[in-house]
């Protein structure tokens, strides 16, 4: 594992503090909508990558409502950063399965890529969605952070700053099968799949612009070490504090651990 010194920028992330769930959905919502705006206002489409997630629920909602006549969703292409091993879009905790519901049925994209969880070689799976997110510049990743810090599933025991994929499978950790459960995404962690495909650290370093959305107690912790702390894989949420122009949008629960 290659883990290269990111140097931290000053003042990076950006603290966007709400009251509740409702109004840091609507403040995320209309940041990104304004920067998708201005991204296709110079240049002819969109790459965007999402995360799937309850902890996207109201922002998710709030984008389709403010997006309403503000974007032209046919110049979008869309991605998601992960997915079950095993899981089929049919599945309702899939990822794919998630996004349909919140997002990709409301809004018609130009197309959408979506990660094959069960795909019988899920090592030619990642191949094939690494090509897909190299193929051009990603313009924005739609993000969270995960109880035990991770981005995506780069849970920390397989969080690689330097990965030389974009996409790979990784096992997850307890804590990650527990939020899983936290979620209401599965009845028990032995429901719990146990491997998963994930788009990979150096994605989120590369893409031009992150917004980050995690509210809820349980992110209390993961958002003080993600802002606050070293970056360090053992977190590796802390990769937000070496990105400019970053905003995490987070509700006073979340905000309750900050120094």
């Amino acid at each position: 594992m290659t883990n290269p010194t990111l140097p931290p920028i000053p003042g990076s992330p950006k603290l966007s503090i709400h009251a509740d769930r409702p109004a840091m959905g609507r403040a995320a919502a209309e940041h990104v909508v304004a920067l998708l705006e201005s991204i296709l206002a110079s240049q002819s489409a969109a790459r965007v990558i999402f995360a799937c997630a309850p902890s996207q629920d109201q922002f998710l909602e709030a984008l389709i409502r403010l997006s309403d006549s503000r974007i032209d969703w046919s110049r979008v292409t869309a991605f998601h950063m992960d997915e079950y091993v095993g899981l089929s879009a049919a599945h309702p905790a899939s990822f794919r399965s998630y996004l349909h519901k919140n997002l990709l049925s409301k809004v018609a994209v130009a197309r959408f890529h979506p990660i094959a969880g069960e795909a019988s070689n899920a090592s030619e799976e990642c191949a094939r969605y690494a090509a897909l997110i190299e193929a051009a510049p990603i313009d924005l990743i739609c993000l969270g952070i995960g109880e035990n810090g991770h981005l995506a599933f780069n849970d920390p025991p397989v969080a690689d700053f330097g990965d030389s994929v974009s996409a790979k499978v990784v096992e997850l950790d307890s804590a990650c099968r527990e939020q899983q459960v936290h979620d209401g995404c599965f009845p028990r962690i032995e429901d719990v799949p146990r491997h998963a495909i994930t788009l990979t650290l150096p994605v989120f370093l590369r893409a031009k612009h992150l917004s980050v959305v995690v509210p809820g107690e349980r992110k209390a912790e993961a958002v003080q070490r993600s802002v606050q702390g070293p970056i360090t894989t053992e977190c590796p949420g802390s990769l937000l504090q070496t990105r400019e122009q970053v905003i995490l949008f987070i509700d006073q629960a979340a905000a309750a651990r900050l120094r």
